[in-house]
C-alpha cells in the first residue's frame, strides 16, 4: 500500500468519524454550554423571586446552590450517555469514589453535618452580624460545609461548619435592642463630679 493510499484511507476514516462521533461531541458541547447558562439563569431568577417574597435567605441560597450543582451533574451524565458511553459504570465509579473520599475526609463529613445542623437550628441567618471562632463579621452565605463571613474591614473568612456548630456563637442581630457600655477615664486630679454631670447631661439630652 502506497503512502497516498494510506493517507486517503486515513482521511476517509477521519471524515467518517467526524460525521458520526465528531458531530455528537460538538452537539454535546453546545448543549452543555447552553444548559449550564440556562441553569445559572434559572438560579438567579429563583433567588430574585424568593428575595422579593421575603423568603428565608439562608435556606433559599443553600437550596438553590445545591439544586444548581445537582442539575449540572445530571446534564453532564445525560450528555455522556448521549455520546454512547455507558453511564452505569460512571455512576458506580462516582459512588465508589464518594465512599473513598468520605472515608478519607472525615472532617468534611463533620462540616457537612454541622452545615445541616446550622440550617435546621438557625442560630444565625444570612446578613446577621455574629462573633464565632475568634471571627466577627456579617454572614454573607451559609453553604453545606462552610460559612462565609465578611469582617468590618472587608475580609472574607470561610469558617468550617463543623467547628462553627460546636462552638459558642454570639449573634448581635437577633435582638433589636442591646445595651452598649461606654467607659470614660479621667485624671485623678480632674473634677469627677463635673465630668459626671457633663456625661449625664449629654445622655439625658439624647432621645434614645
Amino acid at each position: 500500500m502506497t503512502f497516498g493510499e494510506i493517507l486517503q484511507d486515513f482521511l476517509q476514516n477521519l471524515v467518517a468519524w467526524g460525521a458520526n462521533v465528531g458531530v455528537k461531541i460538538v452537539i454535546a458541547l453546545i448543549l452543555l454550554f447552553v444548559s449550564f447558562k440556562l441553569i445559572n439563569w434559572l438560579s438567579r431568577k429563583i433567588l430574585k423571586k424568593g428575595e422579593k417574597k421575603n423568603a428565608d435567605k439562608t435556606i433559599l441560597r443553600t437550596a438553590v446552590y445545591v439544586l444548581t450543582l445537582l442539575a449540572k451533574c445530571l446534564v453532564a451524565v445525560s450528555l455522556i450517555g448521549y455520546l454512547g458511553i455507558d453511564t452505569s459504570g460512571i455512576t458506580a465509579l462516582i459512588a465508589s469514589l464518594g465512599v473513598c473520599v468520605g472515608l478519607a475526609v472525615n472532617g468534611a463529613l463533620s462540616n457537612l453535618a454541622g452545615g445541616v445542623l446550622i440550617i435546621l437550628s438557625r442560630p444565625f441567618r444570612v446578613e446577621d452580624y455574629i462573633e464565632a471562632q475568634g471571627i466577627s463579621g456579617t454572614v454573607e452565605a451559609i453553604h453545606l460545609t462552610h460559612t462565609i463571613i465578611v469582617t468590618p474591614d472587608n475580609k472574607v473568612v470561610h469558617v468550617p461548619n463543623g467547628s462553627l456548630s460546636s462552638g459558642n456563637i454570639v449573634n448581635y442581630s437577633e435582638k433589636n435592642v442591646r445595651r452598649v457600655d461606654f467607659e470614660f477615664s479621667i485624671a485623678y486630679s480632674a473634677d469627677f463630679e463635673a465630668a459626671q454631670a457633663i456625661v449625664r447631661d449629654i445622655l439625658t439630652a439624647h432621645e434614645l
